[in-house]
Order: structure tokens, then sequence, then C-alpha cells
């Protein structure tokens, strides 16, 4: 067996046994492009042998996807097949694990009318909103990895002109911040785990009430609401079963306050989303909403992205990522949010996560409102960590304490 096909076996063992952490008896959905059928295969497998009842696999492809765009009518957009979202929705209830397959070409819709896929995008987000819901209130485990394909792979790797060379060396990033390259990556992985943990103690035990964001282009305060909590690493179902939702993460996370958001944020890397890419890019912010912005590339569609709703106007997430992770040493961009959020801190508009507020998986969403969590059909993470950001956090009793200096932890836990 060659070294890549061990890799990719402690690669599928992983998301099995880390990522979704599959249960006896338990069914397995993966979302997957028919490129990664060969790693899909090698998943299932390792997904059955710990017990799996049933692998169910939702194929996706990019071209059909581009095609699509390409040559259907206008009102193709405006369907999405609803036994597939109420599939989904019935397996989540039922109590499947779902395991995504990220597998990006960050320049596919290059080109694509900006209103077309914003209008696609909608249409899917209304359609899969309860699924999503059970997901990222943590009623069932889910897990994201990633698998290179040529396109990504040339987009992180410009110089290297032969595709299947940008795809080794991609694959070699992928499993070096995985910690495939391990004799035991399951061991690392849990004592990896265990360190983010420690860090969302300390800040859950310290219950800042405002953290305050300094960096060229960005002067920012922002509000979290009272009994907010700070995840990291792990995540816990509502049955108790321990998962990873990313893979890599380095981040710890929390919830801003719907209302409490004020000054400007500049993005720091690129963003990847819906196949276009939006870069140099800020924010203002007056009490939460969004009331300017500005993009050197792909104003259009963080223009399509911001009137989602009114909830695409307002923060979802604050996370924190040390400048000096594992995945920003590499020193490169991935135009895949999967791996730049867990490269640098970050923000994301739109919807939050129930999790982050004591008792949030289990309010309605009046309930959620009034605590402030923030609601959405969009939730998307952008980057806007540095070498150069200082974050503080304000303490109940108006005591300003260090987060992070120069990029990186400041705290006595790091």
């Amino acid at each position: 067996m060659s070294l890549l096909e061990q890799n990719l076996e402690k690669y599928a063992a992983l998301a099995v046994h880390v990522g979704v952490n599959i249960q006896q008896g338990q069914t397995l959905v993966i979302n997957a492009p028919i490129s990664a059928a060969g790693l899909i295969r090698k998943i299932a497998k390792k997904a059955y042998e710990a017990g799996a009842r049933n692998v169910h696999v939702e194929w996706s492809d990019d071209e059909l996807g581009l095609i699509k765009y390409q040559e259907a009518p206008d009102e193709a957009f405006a369907e999405f097949p609803v036994w597939k979202a109420k599939g989904m929705e019935e397996m989540a209830e039922n109590g499947a694990a779902f395991l995504t397959i990220h597998a990006p070409n960050p320049d596919l819709l290059k080109g694509i009318s900006a209103e077309r896929v914003a209008a696609a995008n909608k249409t899917h987000s209304m359609a899969m909103f309860k699924y999503r819901s059970y997901l990222m209130a943590n009623k069932a485990c889910w897990s994201i990895i990633a698998f290179p394909t040529a396109e990504w792979a040339r987009k992180v790797f410009p110089g290297e002109v032969n595709p299947e060379l940008a795809i080794s060396k991609l694959w070699d990033v992928i499993f070096e911040v995985t910690r495939i390259k391990a004799e035991d990556p399951v061991q690392l992985w849990k004592e990896h785990i265990a360190r983010l943990t420690q860090t969302s103690k300390y800040l859950n035990d310290k219950q800042y009430q405002q953290l305050i964001y300094k960096a060229e282009g960005t002067r920012l305060t922002v509000d979290l609401p009272k009994n907010h909590i700070w995840h990291g690493g792990a995540a816990v179902s509502d049955k108790g079963i321990v998962f990873s939702p990313n893979m890599p993460t380095e981040e710890v996370f929390t919830m801003p306050h719907r209302n409490g958001v004020n000054g400007v944020v500049r993005s720091t890397k690129p963003l990847n989303y819906s196949g276009n890419v939006i870069d140099g890019f800020s924010l203002t912010f007056v009490q939460g909403e969004i009331v300017h912005f500005t993009a050197e590339t792909g104003y259009d569609t963080l223009k399509h992205l911001l009137t989602a709703d009114e909830g695409a106007r307002r923060l979802g997430e604050v996370a924190l990522v040390p400048h000096q992770s594992p995945i920003s040493m590499t020193g490169l961009i991935f135009f895949n949010t999967l791996f730049d959020e867990n490269a640098s801190s970050h923000l994301a508009i739109g919807k939050a996560y129930p999790i982050n507020l004591a008792g949030g998986a289990d309010m309605t969403e009046e309930e959620l409102a009034h605590h402030g969590v923030n609601t959405s059909l969009v939730h998307v993470d952008f980057m806007i960590g540095s070498a150069d950001m200082n974050i503080d956090g304000v303490t109940p009793s108006g005591e300003v304490e260090p987060i992070f200096r120069n990029g990186n932890w400041a705290l006595p836990a790091n």
C-alpha cells in the first residue's frame, strides 16, 4: 500500500471515529462530490466496520451545477425538491450522522450572474432551514472534511503547472494539519480537543461582556449576551455523543449580541462564497447592523449575500484563532473557509449557533431573539485575524483584560 493510500485510510478512520463518531446501528449520510468516490468508499467501509446500519451518499457534481447556471431558465433557481429537504430532516430526526466532503473549485461560478447565484442560494437555504437548524443545535452529529480538486489545488499553488503535483502538495498539507501523519492521529486529536476545551472553559468562566478588536483597518466592539458559551474542538450532541464538526479546527467560538456590534472591520483573507471570491472588503456596523460595505473584488456577490434577509446584515458568530495556528503557519491562502477560518480569527454573517447560549438549543426562535440571538438563512464565516490583531475582553465589572496580543493568545491558560 502506497503512503497516499495509508494516509487516506487514516483520514477515513478519523472522519468516522472522531469527525462524526459513528455509533452502533446508526445511519451515516455523506454529502460528497463524485470526484471523491474513492475516499467515500473507504469511509463507508470504516463506518460499517464501526457498526453503522446504513451509509447513504448524496452525490454532487460541480460541472453539472455549472451547466445548470449557464443553461437553465431563471425559474429553475426558485425550485428545490421538497422530498430531498424532508428526507434530510427525517434522517436527522431519526438519529443519523452527517459527513460533508468539501471539494471546492473557488472560481467555478466566475462570470455567472450574481443574481442567479443569490436566487439559488436563497431557495436552497429556505428549503434546508429546518435540517440545518438540527445540525446547528447539535441535534445530530456532523462533520466536514476536505478533498482536493485540481482547480482548488492550482488556486492554492498557482506556481505549480502540473495539476497532479498540485493535488499531491495539497493532500500533503491536509494530512499535516489534520494530524494524519502522526502514528496515532486519534490520540493527537483528543489532546488537541482537550486544549481547546481548556481555553473555552477559561473564557466561559470570565463571561466577558464585550470584546474590543484593534488591527489595521479594524476598530470594532462586540457585545456578548449574558450566559453566552464558548465552544472549541469537539461538540456534544443532545444524545451525549462527542463529535468534531470541523476537521481541521483551531478555533474557539461564541455568539455576539445581534444589536451589540459597532465599528469597522476589514477582511484579511479572500472569502470563497458559492464559487466566487470576495476579497479586500470592509464592513461598518452600527448597533449590530451592517450599514456600509466595500469590496475590492466580488462587490456584487457580497451585496447579494448581505441582502439575503434582515439577519444577513448582522453577526452570528465570533471566533478566536491564533495567528500561529498550524494552518496559518503554512503561509498558504486556501480559498476554502474550512481551512482559512482555522488560520485566522473570524466572524460570521447571519445565523448564530443556539448552542452558544445557555439553554439555547431548546429555545424557540422568539426566545432566542429575546436574548439577542441572530437568525438568518445564511451563515458565512469571513477572516479578520492578522499578526497585528489585538483583542481585549471587558469583564462584567468593567475591567479590560488582554485576550490576544500581536495575533496570538495572551491568556494565562495559553
